[in-house]
């Protein structure tokens, strides 16, 4: 599948069609416009030219001429850096400090579930299950106090939290009333052109809020 944009294709991105790390990075390219080639990948076909590129063929790869980065955050921050508009990185550094460290906080709290989340133990997945939808509800009145997450403007915040909400029904993860606001904000990230043209065929599929 090629994402097409206004200039020639120098990028590959190899990607996973379920990965939410993979999903984090399409969006992230979608929402700069950034023209590129995906070669999906699956875990049990990794192609040779991936196990070459990547010692540790994980993905999101992303491959940028003769510049070869992996990690889906190392990878975002230099599409940020190269393609600089539109900006998904506050531009003084105390707020780029905040955003490090709620990205950070994500990670720690959120994707780290993620293996659970996807995984084949029931009781693992029941409680991951919970803890999600517990820190989630914890923090209602961020999700309605602006636009976007902690921001009038949509950032990198944004991309990183809009695969997990399109991902909660697909993990059995209900939200109860008083999580509206969760519901209004993932709406309006998911209406955005940018996130409907980075989801695959497979993310596609999934239940939505």
């Amino acid at each position: 599948m090629a994402i097409i944009a206004n200039r020639k294709s120098t990028i590959t991105l190899y990607s996973s069609p379920r990965d939410p790390y993979c999903h984090r990075t399409r969006l992230a390219l979608a929402e700069k416009n950034i023209a590129y080639d995906v070669v999906n990948v699956k875990s049990e076909a990794i192609p040779e030219d991936l196990i070459d590129l990547n010692p540790y063929q994980v993905l999101p790869t992303l491959v940028d001429r003769d510049l070869v980065l992996y990690d889906s955050r190392i990878i975002m921050e230099y599409l940020d850096e190269r393609f600089p508009h539109p900006s998904l990185m506050p531009v003084d550094p105390v707020s780029r400090g905040r955003t490090r460290l709620m990205l950070y906080r994500i990670e720690r709290d959120w994707y780290s579930l993620v293996p659970d989340l996807d995984g084949d133990d029931p009781q693992r997945k029941a409680e991951a299950q919970r803890e999600l939808r517990d820190s989630l509800i914890s923090i209602v009145p961020l999700f309605g106090a602006k636009a976007y997450f902690m921001s009038d403007e949509f950032t990198v915040v944004d991309c990183v939290i809009a695969p997990l909400l399109w991902r909660l029904r697909y993990w059995g993860i209900e939200l109860p009333e008083n999580a509206k606001p969760i519901v209004v904000y993932a709406k309006r990230l998911f209406e955005r052109r940018g996130f409907k043209s980075a989801l695959s065929d497979a993310e596609r599929l999934f239940p939505s809020l």
